[in-house]
Protein backbone atom coordinates (compact mmCIF):
# COMPACT_ATOMS: atom_id res chain seq x y z
CA UNK A 1 0.00 0.00 0.00
CA UNK A 2 2.87 2.36 0.90
CA UNK A 3 4.54 1.47 -2.42
CA UNK A 4 1.38 2.40 -4.34
CA UNK A 5 1.06 5.69 -2.50
CA UNK A 6 4.70 6.45 -3.28
CA UNK A 7 4.17 5.75 -6.97
CA UNK A 8 1.01 7.85 -6.94
CA UNK A 9 2.92 10.72 -5.33
CA UNK A 10 5.75 10.49 -7.86
CA UNK A 11 3.29 10.47 -10.75
CA UNK A 12 1.44 13.49 -9.36
CA UNK A 13 4.73 15.31 -8.80
CA UNK A 14 5.84 14.61 -12.37
CA UNK A 15 2.54 15.91 -13.73
CA UNK A 16 2.81 19.01 -11.51
CA UNK A 17 6.37 19.74 -12.64
CA UNK A 18 5.38 19.41 -16.28
CA UNK A 19 2.54 21.86 -15.73
CA UNK A 20 4.80 24.33 -13.90
CA UNK A 21 7.44 24.15 -16.62
CA UNK A 22 4.76 24.72 -19.24
CA UNK A 23 3.17 27.78 -17.59
CA UNK A 24 5.92 30.38 -18.23
CA UNK A 25 6.15 29.42 -21.89
CA UNK A 26 2.38 29.48 -22.31
CA UNK A 27 2.04 32.86 -20.65
CA UNK A 28 5.22 34.42 -22.06
CA UNK A 29 4.87 37.18 -24.61
CA UNK A 30 6.26 35.94 -27.91
CA UNK A 31 8.74 38.36 -29.52
CA UNK A 32 10.79 37.96 -32.69
CA UNK A 33 13.71 39.70 -34.40
CA UNK A 34 14.66 38.95 -38.01
CA UNK A 35 18.11 40.31 -38.83
CA UNK A 36 17.68 39.69 -42.55
CA UNK A 37 14.89 42.28 -42.88
CA UNK A 38 16.49 45.72 -42.74
CA UNK A 39 14.16 48.71 -42.30
CA UNK A 40 16.46 51.71 -42.68
CA UNK A 41 18.17 53.85 -40.07
CA UNK A 42 16.91 54.26 -36.53
CA UNK A 43 15.64 57.82 -36.12
CA UNK A 44 17.25 59.76 -33.24
CA UNK A 45 13.96 61.12 -31.89
CA UNK A 46 15.09 61.46 -28.27
CA UNK A 47 15.28 65.24 -28.34
CA UNK A 48 14.11 67.31 -25.37
CA UNK A 49 12.89 70.72 -24.33
CA UNK A 50 15.19 73.08 -22.38
CA UNK A 51 18.92 72.70 -21.84
CA UNK A 52 21.57 71.26 -19.52
CA UNK A 53 22.12 74.46 -17.50
CA UNK A 54 19.58 74.74 -14.68
CA UNK A 55 18.88 76.91 -11.65
CA UNK A 56 20.99 79.81 -12.79
CA UNK A 57 23.84 77.48 -13.78
CA UNK A 58 23.98 75.87 -10.32
CA UNK A 59 23.14 72.51 -11.97
CA UNK A 60 25.02 71.47 -15.12
CA UNK A 61 23.82 68.29 -16.85
CA UNK A 62 26.20 68.45 -19.80
CA UNK A 63 28.00 65.17 -19.05
CA UNK A 64 24.73 63.24 -18.71
CA UNK A 65 23.43 64.77 -21.94
CA UNK A 66 26.54 63.63 -23.77
CA UNK A 67 26.16 60.09 -22.42
CA UNK A 68 22.61 59.95 -23.76
CA UNK A 69 23.61 61.67 -27.03
CA UNK A 70 20.59 63.99 -26.88
CA UNK A 71 20.29 65.28 -30.46
CA UNK A 72 17.97 68.29 -30.27
CA UNK A 73 16.88 70.84 -27.67
CA UNK A 74 13.85 73.09 -28.05
CA UNK A 75 14.04 76.45 -26.32
CA UNK A 76 10.76 76.65 -24.45
CA UNK A 77 10.17 77.11 -20.70
CA UNK A 78 13.94 77.23 -20.29
CA UNK A 79 15.07 77.32 -16.66
CA UNK A 80 11.38 77.83 -15.91
CA UNK A 81 9.94 79.96 -14.38
CA UNK A 82 12.84 82.41 -14.58
CA UNK A 83 11.86 83.86 -17.96
CA UNK A 84 15.48 84.89 -18.46
CA UNK A 85 16.36 82.43 -21.19
CA UNK A 86 15.31 82.66 -24.87
CA UNK A 87 12.04 84.49 -24.16
CA UNK A 88 11.39 87.45 -26.43
CA UNK A 89 11.03 89.97 -23.60
CA UNK A 90 14.32 88.83 -22.10
CA UNK A 91 16.24 89.10 -25.36
CA UNK A 92 14.57 92.35 -26.48
CA UNK A 93 13.29 94.17 -23.38
CA UNK A 94 11.96 97.33 -25.06
CA UNK A 95 9.79 96.93 -28.15
CA UNK A 96 10.31 100.62 -28.89
CA UNK A 97 14.07 100.13 -29.26
CA UNK A 98 15.88 100.09 -32.59
CA UNK A 99 16.17 96.44 -33.80
CA UNK A 100 19.28 97.34 -35.83
CA UNK A 101 21.16 98.50 -32.73
CA UNK A 102 22.99 95.75 -30.80
CA UNK A 103 22.42 97.74 -27.60
CA UNK A 104 18.68 96.99 -27.87
CA UNK A 105 19.29 93.32 -27.06
CA UNK A 106 20.17 91.37 -23.92
CA UNK A 107 21.82 88.20 -25.14
CA UNK A 108 24.28 87.15 -22.43
CA UNK A 109 22.26 84.58 -20.45
CA UNK A 110 20.77 82.96 -23.53
CA UNK A 111 24.22 82.93 -25.15
CA UNK A 112 25.59 80.80 -22.30
CA UNK A 113 22.51 78.56 -22.32
CA UNK A 114 22.70 77.81 -26.04
CA UNK A 115 26.45 77.34 -25.92
CA UNK A 116 25.97 74.68 -23.22
CA UNK A 117 23.48 72.87 -25.47
CA UNK A 118 25.93 72.93 -28.35
CA UNK A 119 28.76 71.79 -26.03
CA UNK A 120 26.57 68.83 -25.05
CA UNK A 121 26.35 67.83 -28.71
CA UNK A 122 22.74 68.87 -29.38
CA UNK A 123 21.24 71.13 -32.02
CA UNK A 124 18.62 73.78 -31.26
CA UNK A 125 15.01 74.55 -32.09
CA UNK A 126 14.57 78.25 -31.32
CA UNK A 127 11.05 79.05 -30.17
CA UNK A 128 10.31 82.72 -30.87
CA UNK A 129 7.93 83.81 -28.14
CA UNK A 130 7.40 83.50 -24.40
CA UNK A 131 7.32 80.86 -21.67
CA UNK A 132 4.05 79.79 -20.11
CA UNK A 133 2.52 82.01 -17.40
CA UNK A 134 0.38 80.13 -14.88
CA UNK A 135 0.08 83.19 -12.66
CA UNK A 136 -3.16 85.19 -12.53
CA UNK A 137 -1.38 88.25 -13.87
CA UNK A 138 -0.04 87.76 -17.39
CA UNK A 139 2.98 89.88 -18.22
CA UNK A 140 4.25 88.75 -21.61
CA UNK A 141 1.90 86.28 -23.35
CA UNK A 142 0.10 89.01 -25.28
CA UNK A 143 -0.03 89.69 -29.03
CA UNK A 144 2.82 92.08 -29.89
CA UNK A 145 1.51 95.62 -30.30
CA UNK A 146 3.96 96.25 -33.16
CA UNK A 147 4.27 93.23 -35.46
CA UNK A 148 6.90 94.84 -37.68
CA UNK A 149 9.16 95.71 -34.78
CA UNK A 150 8.62 92.27 -33.21
CA UNK A 151 9.52 90.42 -36.39
CA UNK A 152 12.50 92.70 -37.04
CA UNK A 153 13.82 91.84 -33.59
CA UNK A 154 13.49 88.14 -34.50
CA UNK A 155 15.78 88.83 -37.46
CA UNK A 156 18.24 90.25 -34.95
CA UNK A 157 18.13 87.04 -32.94
CA UNK A 158 18.91 85.03 -36.07
CA UNK A 159 21.77 87.30 -37.12
CA UNK A 160 23.25 87.06 -33.62
CA UNK A 161 23.07 83.27 -33.27
CA UNK A 162 23.76 82.26 -36.86
CA UNK A 163 25.83 85.06 -38.42
CA UNK A 164 27.92 86.39 -35.54
CA UNK A 165 26.20 89.78 -35.41
CA UNK A 166 26.46 91.78 -32.16
CA UNK A 167 29.41 89.73 -30.89
CA UNK A 168 27.42 86.59 -31.66
CA UNK A 169 27.83 83.05 -32.93
CA UNK A 170 27.57 80.81 -35.96
CA UNK A 171 25.50 78.02 -34.45
CA UNK A 172 23.65 77.23 -37.67
CA UNK A 173 20.27 76.97 -35.92
CA UNK A 174 17.95 75.60 -38.60
CA UNK A 175 14.51 75.43 -36.95
CA UNK A 176 12.71 78.63 -35.87
CA UNK A 177 9.27 78.18 -34.36
CA UNK A 178 6.80 81.05 -34.01
CA UNK A 179 5.25 81.06 -30.53
CA UNK A 180 4.04 78.14 -28.42
CA UNK A 181 0.49 76.87 -27.90
CA UNK A 182 -1.35 80.06 -28.94
CA UNK A 183 -4.63 78.18 -28.42
CA UNK A 184 -3.73 77.63 -24.73
CA UNK A 185 -5.46 80.67 -23.26
CA UNK A 186 -4.75 82.68 -21.26
CA UNK A 187 -1.63 80.88 -20.02
CA UNK A 188 0.16 81.13 -23.38
CA UNK A 189 -1.79 83.70 -25.42
CA UNK A 190 -4.24 86.43 -24.51
CA UNK A 191 -5.25 87.16 -28.09
CA UNK A 192 -7.56 85.55 -30.62
CA UNK A 193 -6.96 82.98 -33.34
CA UNK A 194 -6.75 85.82 -35.83
CA UNK A 195 -4.16 87.63 -33.72
CA UNK A 196 -1.89 84.62 -33.92
CA UNK A 197 -2.44 84.12 -37.65
CA UNK A 198 -1.39 87.75 -38.18
CA UNK A 199 1.73 87.27 -36.06
CA UNK A 200 2.75 84.23 -38.09
CA UNK A 201 1.98 85.99 -41.39
CA UNK A 202 4.07 89.02 -40.37
CA UNK A 203 7.05 86.97 -39.18
CA UNK A 204 7.50 83.78 -41.21
CA UNK A 205 7.73 85.38 -44.70
CA UNK A 206 10.09 88.07 -43.42
CA UNK A 207 12.48 85.52 -41.94
CA UNK A 208 12.25 83.30 -45.04
CA UNK A 209 13.04 86.25 -47.32
CA UNK A 210 16.12 87.16 -45.30
CA UNK A 211 17.25 83.61 -44.54
CA UNK A 212 15.78 81.25 -47.17
CA UNK A 213 17.79 78.28 -45.89
CA UNK A 214 16.05 78.30 -42.49
CA UNK A 215 12.97 76.26 -41.62
CA UNK A 216 9.97 78.12 -40.19
CA UNK A 217 7.06 76.52 -38.44
CA UNK A 218 4.43 76.31 -35.76
CA UNK A 219 1.93 76.56 -34.24
CA UNK A 220 3.16 74.20 -31.48
CA UNK A 221 -0.43 73.39 -30.60
CA UNK A 222 -1.33 71.59 -27.39
CA UNK A 223 -4.99 71.01 -28.29
CA UNK A 224 -4.43 68.98 -31.44
CA UNK A 225 -7.90 67.62 -32.14
CA UNK A 226 -8.95 63.99 -32.42
CA UNK A 227 -8.26 60.94 -34.53
CA UNK A 228 -11.25 58.72 -35.35
CA UNK A 229 -10.96 55.62 -37.52
CA UNK A 230 -7.54 56.81 -38.69
CA UNK A 231 -8.78 60.23 -39.80
CA UNK A 232 -7.52 63.43 -38.20
CA UNK A 233 -10.15 65.94 -37.09
CA UNK A 234 -8.29 69.19 -36.34
CA UNK A 235 -9.49 71.85 -33.96
CA UNK A 236 -10.92 75.02 -35.45
CA UNK A 237 -7.67 76.79 -34.57
CA UNK A 238 -5.43 74.22 -36.27
CA UNK A 239 -7.60 74.05 -39.37
CA UNK A 240 -7.68 77.85 -39.58
CA UNK A 241 -3.93 78.12 -39.22
CA UNK A 242 -3.14 75.69 -42.03
CA UNK A 243 -5.83 77.29 -44.22
CA UNK A 244 -4.23 80.72 -43.71
CA UNK A 245 -0.79 79.34 -44.61
CA UNK A 246 -2.20 77.80 -47.78
CA UNK A 247 -4.23 80.84 -48.88
CA UNK A 248 -1.42 83.34 -48.26
CA UNK A 249 1.39 80.99 -49.34
CA UNK A 250 3.09 81.36 -45.97
CA UNK A 251 6.18 79.28 -45.21
CA UNK A 252 5.31 76.17 -43.21
CA UNK A 253 8.42 74.04 -43.22
CA UNK A 254 7.29 72.15 -40.14
CA UNK A 255 3.98 71.64 -38.35
CA UNK A 256 4.46 71.22 -34.60
CA UNK A 257 2.12 69.71 -32.03
CA UNK A 258 2.03 68.42 -28.44
CA UNK A 259 0.38 65.55 -26.61
CA UNK A 260 0.60 64.26 -23.04
CA UNK A 261 -0.98 60.87 -22.45
CA UNK A 262 -0.94 57.59 -20.55
CA UNK A 263 -1.28 55.65 -23.83
CA UNK A 264 2.13 55.43 -25.52
CA UNK A 265 0.59 54.30 -28.83
CA UNK A 266 -1.33 57.53 -29.32
CA UNK A 267 1.65 59.41 -30.77
CA UNK A 268 2.22 57.13 -33.76
CA UNK A 269 -1.51 56.95 -34.46
CA UNK A 270 -1.92 60.72 -34.31
CA UNK A 271 1.23 61.41 -36.32
CA UNK A 272 0.09 59.08 -39.10
CA UNK A 273 -3.29 60.80 -39.32
CA UNK A 274 -1.79 64.31 -39.20
CA UNK A 275 0.66 63.40 -41.97
CA UNK A 276 -2.23 62.35 -44.23
CA UNK A 277 -4.15 65.53 -43.36
CA UNK A 278 -1.19 67.79 -44.14
CA UNK A 279 -0.82 66.06 -47.48
CA UNK A 280 -4.49 66.66 -48.25
CA UNK A 281 -4.11 70.33 -47.31
CA UNK A 282 -1.28 70.77 -49.82
CA UNK A 283 1.66 70.48 -47.42
CA UNK A 284 3.21 67.22 -48.58
CA UNK A 285 6.77 68.41 -47.85
CA UNK A 286 6.05 69.96 -44.46
CA UNK A 287 7.92 68.21 -41.66
CA UNK A 288 6.07 67.02 -38.59
CA UNK A 289 7.46 67.87 -35.15
CA UNK A 290 6.14 66.29 -31.97
CA UNK A 291 7.94 68.81 -29.81
CA UNK A 292 6.25 68.37 -26.45
CA UNK A 293 5.33 64.96 -25.05
CA UNK A 294 5.45 63.17 -21.72
CA UNK A 295 3.70 60.55 -19.60
CA UNK A 296 0.46 61.88 -18.10
CA UNK A 297 -0.62 59.48 -15.34
CA UNK A 298 -4.31 58.57 -15.70
CA UNK A 299 -4.58 61.29 -18.37
CA UNK A 300 -5.33 63.66 -15.51
CA UNK A 301 -3.96 67.20 -15.15
CA UNK A 302 -5.85 67.93 -11.90
CA UNK A 303 -2.78 67.31 -9.75
CA UNK A 304 -1.34 70.51 -11.21
CA UNK A 305 -4.04 72.57 -9.49
CA UNK A 306 -3.14 74.48 -6.33
CA UNK A 307 -5.55 72.41 -4.24
CA UNK A 308 -3.53 69.28 -5.04
CA UNK A 309 -0.12 70.69 -4.18
CA UNK A 310 2.01 68.84 -1.67
CA UNK A 311 1.99 65.06 -1.41
CA UNK A 312 -0.43 64.36 -4.31
CA UNK A 313 1.67 66.42 -6.68
CA UNK A 314 4.95 64.92 -5.50
CA UNK A 315 3.57 61.40 -5.97
CA UNK A 316 2.31 62.37 -9.43
CA UNK A 317 5.75 63.59 -10.49
CA UNK A 318 7.32 60.50 -8.90
CA UNK A 319 5.17 58.33 -11.15
CA UNK A 320 6.00 60.40 -14.20
CA UNK A 321 9.74 60.17 -13.61
CA UNK A 322 9.72 56.65 -12.14
CA UNK A 323 9.78 53.15 -13.66
CA UNK A 324 6.36 53.47 -15.32
CA UNK A 325 7.32 56.81 -16.85
CA UNK A 326 10.61 55.32 -18.05
CA UNK A 327 8.91 52.33 -19.69
CA UNK A 328 6.33 54.67 -21.24
CA UNK A 329 9.06 56.91 -22.68
CA UNK A 330 11.05 53.99 -24.03
CA UNK A 331 7.89 52.58 -25.66
CA UNK A 332 7.23 55.93 -27.37
CA UNK A 333 10.79 56.25 -28.68
CA UNK A 334 10.60 52.75 -30.14
CA UNK A 335 7.06 53.13 -31.51
CA UNK A 336 7.85 56.44 -33.22
CA UNK A 337 10.25 54.58 -35.49
CA UNK A 338 7.17 53.50 -37.48
CA UNK A 339 5.71 57.00 -37.57
CA UNK A 340 6.10 59.97 -39.94
CA UNK A 341 7.48 62.16 -37.12
CA UNK A 342 10.62 63.99 -38.29
CA UNK A 343 11.69 65.54 -34.97
CA UNK A 344 10.58 64.99 -31.38
CA UNK A 345 11.25 66.76 -28.09
CA UNK A 346 10.34 65.31 -24.72
CA UNK A 347 9.22 67.79 -22.06
CA UNK A 348 11.80 68.24 -20.48
CA UNK A 349 15.49 67.31 -20.46
CA UNK A 350 16.44 69.48 -17.50
CA UNK A 351 15.94 69.49 -13.71
CA UNK A 352 12.44 70.97 -13.75
CA UNK A 353 9.50 68.97 -12.27
CA UNK A 354 8.79 67.38 -15.69
CA UNK A 355 12.47 66.80 -16.39
CA UNK A 356 14.75 63.80 -16.72
CA UNK A 357 16.57 64.93 -13.57
CA UNK A 358 15.69 65.92 -10.02
CA UNK A 359 16.24 69.52 -8.86
CA UNK A 360 19.58 68.30 -7.49
CA UNK A 361 20.80 67.07 -10.88
CA UNK A 362 20.23 63.40 -10.05
CA UNK A 363 18.99 61.25 -12.97
CA UNK A 364 15.42 60.00 -12.69
CA UNK A 365 14.43 56.58 -14.00
CA UNK A 366 13.31 58.26 -17.21
CA UNK A 367 16.86 59.38 -17.97
CA UNK A 368 17.92 55.74 -18.16
CA UNK A 369 15.28 55.16 -20.84
CA UNK A 370 17.25 57.73 -22.85
CA UNK A 371 20.44 55.76 -22.24
CA UNK A 372 18.70 52.56 -23.34
CA UNK A 373 17.69 54.24 -26.58
CA UNK A 374 21.23 55.55 -26.94
CA UNK A 375 22.47 51.95 -26.84
CA UNK A 376 20.09 51.13 -29.67
CA UNK A 377 21.57 53.97 -31.73
CA UNK A 378 25.01 52.37 -31.36
CA UNK A 379 23.69 49.77 -33.81
CA UNK A 380 21.73 52.10 -36.11
CA UNK A 381 20.64 49.75 -38.91
CA UNK A 382 17.10 48.90 -37.89
CA UNK A 383 15.88 45.34 -38.44
CA UNK A 384 12.41 43.88 -38.16
CA UNK A 385 11.15 43.33 -34.61
CA UNK A 386 7.65 42.06 -33.92
CA UNK A 387 5.45 40.95 -31.07
CA UNK A 388 4.75 44.24 -29.32
CA UNK A 389 1.25 45.02 -28.07
CA UNK A 390 -0.29 48.44 -28.73
CA UNK A 391 -0.34 50.58 -25.60
CA UNK A 392 1.40 47.89 -23.53
CA UNK A 393 4.82 46.81 -24.75
CA UNK A 394 7.13 47.50 -27.68
CA UNK A 395 10.52 46.45 -28.99
CA UNK A 396 13.04 47.46 -31.62
CA UNK A 397 16.37 46.09 -32.80
CA UNK A 398 19.36 47.26 -34.78
CA UNK A 399 22.63 46.00 -36.26
CA UNK A 400 25.91 47.86 -36.53
CA UNK A 401 27.44 48.58 -39.93
CA UNK A 402 29.77 45.58 -39.74
CA UNK A 403 26.88 43.29 -38.77
CA UNK A 404 28.86 42.09 -35.79
CA UNK A 405 26.62 43.53 -33.08
CA UNK A 406 22.87 43.40 -32.47
CA UNK A 407 21.00 45.50 -29.92
CA UNK A 408 17.43 44.75 -28.83
CA UNK A 409 15.39 47.08 -26.62
CA UNK A 410 12.14 45.85 -25.07
CA UNK A 411 9.89 48.23 -23.13
CA UNK A 412 7.12 46.66 -21.04
CA UNK A 413 4.96 49.57 -20.00
CA UNK A 414 1.95 47.62 -18.74
CA UNK A 415 1.76 44.18 -20.34
CA UNK A 416 0.58 41.67 -17.74
CA UNK A 417 2.91 38.83 -18.79
CA UNK A 418 6.29 39.26 -17.12
CA UNK A 419 7.86 36.30 -18.92
CA UNK A 420 9.31 37.18 -22.31
CA UNK A 421 10.53 34.87 -25.04
CA UNK A 422 12.40 36.31 -28.00
CA UNK A 423 13.23 34.29 -31.10
CA UNK A 424 16.24 35.37 -33.18
CA UNK A 425 16.11 34.73 -36.92
CA UNK A 426 19.05 35.03 -39.33
CA UNK A 427 21.72 36.32 -36.97
CA UNK A 428 24.44 37.42 -39.45
CA UNK A 429 27.32 35.50 -37.88
CA UNK A 430 28.15 32.11 -36.48
CA UNK A 431 30.53 31.01 -33.76
CA UNK A 432 31.04 32.43 -30.29
CA UNK A 433 28.70 35.23 -29.22
CA UNK A 434 28.89 37.49 -26.18
CA UNK A 435 25.39 38.02 -24.79
CA UNK A 436 24.85 40.95 -22.37
CA UNK A 437 21.64 42.01 -20.67
CA UNK A 438 20.84 45.37 -19.04
CA UNK A 439 17.73 46.05 -16.96
CA UNK A 440 15.82 49.19 -16.02
CA UNK A 441 13.13 48.76 -13.38
CA UNK A 442 12.34 49.76 -9.81
CA UNK A 443 15.61 48.27 -8.53
CA UNK A 444 17.92 48.69 -11.53
CA UNK A 445 19.14 51.77 -13.39
CA UNK A 446 19.86 50.06 -16.70
CA UNK A 447 22.23 47.84 -14.73
CA UNK A 448 24.31 45.07 -16.23
CA UNK A 449 22.55 41.91 -14.98
CA UNK A 450 23.92 39.18 -17.25
CA UNK A 451 26.91 38.47 -19.45
CA UNK A 452 27.94 35.17 -20.96
CA UNK A 453 29.77 33.80 -23.98
CA UNK A 454 27.94 31.19 -26.02
CA UNK A 455 29.85 28.78 -28.25
CA UNK A 456 27.12 29.07 -30.86
CA UNK A 457 24.64 31.96 -31.13
CA UNK A 458 21.37 30.97 -29.59
CA UNK A 459 18.08 31.29 -31.39
CA UNK A 460 16.04 32.17 -28.29
CA UNK A 461 16.27 34.52 -25.31
CA UNK A 462 14.00 34.18 -22.28
CA UNK A 463 13.80 36.47 -19.27
CA UNK A 464 11.51 38.16 -16.78
CA UNK A 465 10.31 41.60 -17.90
CA UNK A 466 7.56 42.79 -15.55
CA UNK A 467 5.44 45.88 -16.23
CA UNK A 468 7.29 49.19 -15.81
CA UNK A 469 10.61 47.82 -17.05
CA UNK A 470 13.01 48.20 -19.96
CA UNK A 471 15.42 45.47 -21.08
CA UNK A 472 18.41 45.89 -23.39
CA UNK A 473 20.11 42.90 -24.98
CA UNK A 474 23.47 43.30 -26.74
CA UNK A 475 24.75 40.38 -28.81
CA UNK A 476 28.31 40.70 -30.12
CA UNK A 477 30.32 38.40 -32.31
CA UNK A 478 33.21 37.27 -30.12
CA UNK A 479 36.74 37.93 -31.27
CA UNK A 480 38.57 34.77 -32.38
Amino acid sequence: MAKINCLTFQLALAIFMNVVSWIPTALAIDLRVDCSQELGRIKPLHGVNAGPLCQGEMVDLTAAWREAAIPLARLHDCDWPSGRIADFHSLYPDLNANPDDPRSYRFAETDAYIQAIRNAGAKVVFRLGESIEHSKHKSYVHPPRDLDRWSDACLGFIRHYNEGWANGFKHGIEYWEIWNEPENRPAMWSGTDEDYYRLYAATAPKIKAAFPQLKLGGPAIGATGEVKDGKYHPTEFAAGFVKRCREQNLPLDFFSWHTYSDDPSVYRVKATAIRKWLYEQGFAKTEQHLNEWNYLPENDWSTMSVKNQGKPRREWYDRQGGPAGAAFAAFVLLDLQDSPVDQANYFTGDASPFGLFTPYGEPKKTYFAWKAFRQLLDTPQRVKASGGVAGECQLAAGLNEAKSELTIVYANYRHADSAAKLTLDNLPWSGKTVVTQFLLDKKHDLSHVKKETQSQPGTELTWQAPPASVTVWRLTRAKE
